[in-house]
């Protein structure tokens, strides 16, 4: 199990954990777990994540990131 940070840009995992103080937040996204993600695109300096789910693309701040577990298939 790794951060979402740590997975390569294009390769995709799957959701298995998410801190508890952004569940909620996540739901109302439509991130779930199991689902499947996949890193399109690393804004630089810091910058936010430009993430596949479901076939809708999100923008997850790297705070937001570092808090959610996956797994790389």
């Amino acid at each position: 199990m790794m951060t979402h940070l740590e997975v390569p840009s294009w390769k995709r995992a799957r959701l298995v954990n998410v801190h508890d103080s952004l569940r909620a937040k996540l739901k109302t996204h439509g991130l779930h777990i199991g689902d499947d993600l996949r890193i399109l695109r690393v804004a630089p300096l810091g910058g936010p994540l430009l993430v596949e789910v479901n076939g809708r693309e999100i923008a997850l701040g790297r705070a937001v990131a570092e808090k959610i577990f996956v797994e790389v298939e």
